[in-house]
């Protein structure tokens, strides 16, 4: 009985495996209430990119707006950037590495600078860039002294007395490219084959017939035929020999020059020279054989189509000495007349 009763009693002392189990589970919850909780470490963001600043002025110190900025380097990204109206760029992100920095804007050469080196996590700020003006090269083609000529010759060609009279042989530039062989023939051929040209000859053959100047012509259509022919190789022959083939020869220019400056009475004196004198393609002023010569030569031809009776000697003579005077005589109308109702002259 007793032992039964001891037994009892030791149950009741003694905790039940359940309620040590629970026990145990309530000291660990308050253990882990009790206990601080673990925290986790915070890491900083390591960022590697950088930034890139700087001012692009010019030589004198003026800032330059709207220059293009190109960042490259090889197997690196490539960037670019505009520079503000006070030349400030930036550009932002940019990855480590070693970079060409290139600059171009509107009137400038060209900038470039190699070796810009971007460390990991520093911003760059770069010297002031200063840019140079670039040189503005401008092709000019210089015109031949017979391409100026040629252009001379072109506005010569179209000068006439109240616009009508061809005015050709005279030349109104201050300093005149002398003309070649070619343009010499071509202005005596323009000259003697113009419409106003025939148009002088026929009248001067109406005067002589009414005349009845070289008789031997007779009177009629045959006879005013036989004058204008006359007439007309008159004209062609002295056009040639004095205003292209002896100029050629001799390398002497056909025109007059006109002068336009000084006294009346040098003006008066230059013009009546100008039938002996002439200027030569050298620029220098010399005897004017040409215009001597061909006034001689083709009144000598002019034997082979007159009438006998007006053939000879005296007919040359007098024809060149008629030549050579009117020559001076149309010189002085051309330096106080006809230069100023002549169209399409230079000033």
């Amino acid at each position: 009985m007793r032992s039964l009763c001891t037994l009892v009693l030791c149950l009741l002392l003694l905790p039940s495996p359940l309620k040590a189990q629970q026990a145990s589970q309530a000291a660990v919850s308050v253990a882990l209430v009790d206990a601080p909780m673990p925290q986790a470490t915070a890491q900083p963001a390591s960022s590697t990119s950088s930034q890139l600043v700087g001012t692009v002025t010019s030589a004198e110190g003026v800032d330059v707006a709207d220059a293009q900025i190109a960042l490259t380097g090889p197997g690196l990204p490539a960037y670019s950037a505009a520079s503000n109206k006070d030349g400030f760029f930036k550009i932002d992100s940019v990855a480590p590495g070693t970079y060409t920095i290139t600059l171009t804007a509107a009137g400038f050469n060209t900038w470039t600078r190699p070796g810009i080196v971007i460390q990991p996590g520093k911003d760059a700020d770069l010297p002031v860039i200063q840019m140079k003006m670039a040189t503005v090269y401008t092709s000019v083609d210089a015109l031949s002294p017979h391409q100026v000529a040629v252009e001379q010759l072109k506005s010569e060609e179209k000068q006439r007395v109240l616009g009508v009279i061809p005015n050709f042989f005279v030349t109104f530039e201050k300093n005149p490219e002398p003309l070649s062989a070619g343009q010499k023939y071509h202005l005596a051929w323009r000259t003697a084959i113009d419409p106003v040209t025939f148009g002088f000859t026929a009248i001067a053959a109406g005067i002589e017939q009414a005349n009845n100047s070289f008789s031997g012509f007779g009177q009629g259509p045959a006879g005013y035929g036989k004058r204008f022919g006359a007439a007309t190789a008159d004209t062609f022959s002295a056009t040639f020999f004095g205003g292209a083939i002896y100029p050629s020869l001799f390398h002497q220019d056909p025109r007059y020059f006109y002068k336009g400056t000084g006294t009346i009475k040098k003006r008066a004196l230059y013009a009546i020279a100008s039938a002996v004198i002439c200027k030569g393609d050298n620029g220098k002023w010399q005897p004017n054989y040409s215009f001597i010569a061909g006034n001689f030569t083709a009144a000598g031809l002019s034997n082979a189509y007159y009438p006998a009776v007006n053939r000879g000697a005296g007919l040359t003579l007098t024809n060149a000495a008629l030549a050579t005077a009117s020559a001076s005589i149309g010189a002085l109308f051309e330096e106080f007349l006809l230069a100023r109702i002549t169209t399409k002259r230079k000033p």
